[in-house]
């Protein structure tokens, strides 16, 4: 669905991609992990042509790196953000709302409903303010707004930071559930035992550069990654 080769992109003068290559393939998922500061996020803004970048990248077989945001939404590459970036001062019913905006379609109420059905606490505040959700709620909410969008490739960006454990698990479920819904994830996660968990297949970036990258059960079992990432000995 997604291939990408030697994509670099900076800030600056300073590089933070060195020639990622990588893949991503019809329903999956894919788990992204690193540390801080590794080009994580930045991978995913030059994917959705919010960051400027050279390379190639071709989804469903169309190069598509010369393409503006929003054509990319329009080809089915949207993108759940770092930090949800909802619209507090709009409703959630508005939020969701906007994540369709492309669509002329008349399944737009039908598949609000499917996301209420997903977050059901986003129904029972669908006319509230966002900015009064709580983190996890907000969480939620930046999801459904992109699901809004009807995804082929769904891009998610650090889905869990700064949520409960309890909160964590609840949306790792959902993300399992959009595969079985036929969506395939990108994802980029700290919480790298949580995406390898779910993930068919990793890949381990570092310094803007990939240096892992395999079966995600086998990274997972890896000593090295055990003890650079996921906080084992």
């Amino acid at each position: 669905m997604l291939e990408i080769s030697n994509l670099r992109s900076a800030y600056g003068r300073i590089e933070v991609l060195k020639g990622i290559s990588l893949e991503v393939r019809a329903n999956e998922i894919v788990a992204l992990v690193g540390s801080n500061g590794a080009g994580k996020t930045t991978l995913l803004r030059a994917l959705s042509g919010v960051q400027p970048a050279s390379g190639e990248i071709r989804f469903l077989g169309e190069r598509i790196e010369r393409l503006s945001p929003h054509r990319r939404v329009a080809r089915g590459i949207l993108q759940s953000p770092e930090g949800r970036q909802i619209f507090g001062s709009l409703s959630v019913d508005d939020n969701l709302r906007l994540g369709a905006y492309l669509r002329k379609d008349r399944e737009i109420d039908d598949d609000r409903d499917r996301i209420f059905t997903m977050f059901p606490v986003l129904k029972e505040k669908r006319r509230l303010l966002a900015g009064g959700l709580s983190g996890g709620q907000q969480q939620m909410l930046a999801i459904g707004r992109a699901l809004m969008g009807r995804p082929k490739l769904l891009l998610l960006d650090e889905p869990s930071l700064g949520l409960s454990p309890l909160l964590v698990d609840q949306i790792i479920s959902a993300v399992v559930a959009l595969r079985e819904a036929g969506v395939t994830v990108l994802l980029v996660e700290q919480n790298a035992a949580a995406a390898l968990a779910i993930a068919d297949r990793g890949y381990v970036i570092e310094t803007g550069k990939i240096v892992h990258h395999g079966a995600a059960q086998a990274l997972l079992a890896d000593n090295k990654i055990k003890s650079a990432y996921l906080g084992a000995d």
